[in-house]
């Protein structure tokens, strides 16, 4: 199931300039979630970040893998209407920068889930190059 941004606007409660992801390739409600976010050069965080060395803020990339995971696990029927909030982010590793025109691969896979909380590994890539690797936990509310 493709997503584009109106589709994501359906599941997840974020919106612009917060919405982090730009479409969502596929998705099994309490499984998993793979998304895409364009990484566009007018992005509002590059003009201080840094000026003339723009990289995308490593924790805007956590937020990208975290609205996918709230993809798979808010669109369970039991949770439309709720929010996905961190509740931990546990071994995050840094192994890329990401530049304006990357194209960022967001992918989670929900690996533990009881009651509202529950976690998920996540991987975020360019080029199929890791950019960011770590295990997410959430809550539901």
């Amino acid at each position: 199931m493709m997503l584009d941004k109106e589709g994501i606007k359906q599941i997840i409660p974020q919106r612009e300039p917060f919405l982090m992801i730009d479409e969502v390739e596929e998705y099994t409600p309490g499984e998993s979630a793979v998304a895409y976010k364009h990484v566009d050069e007018n992005e509002y965080y590059f003009k201080g970040h840094f000026p003339g060395n723009p990289i995308m803020p490593g924790v805007l990339i956590v937020e990208s893998l975290a609205q996918t995971g709230a993809v798979a696990i808010l669109s369970m029927e039991e949770n439309k209407g709720k929010n996905a909030l961190f509740g931990g982010i546990d071994k995050l590793r840094f192994k890329k920068q990401v530049v304006p025109g990357d194209i960022l691969k967001l992918e989670v896979k929900i690996t533990n889930s009881k009651g509202p909380i529950g976690m998920g590994e996540a991987i975020a890539t360019v080029d199929g190059k890791v950019a960011v690797k770590g295990e997410l936990t959430f809550a539901i509310v």
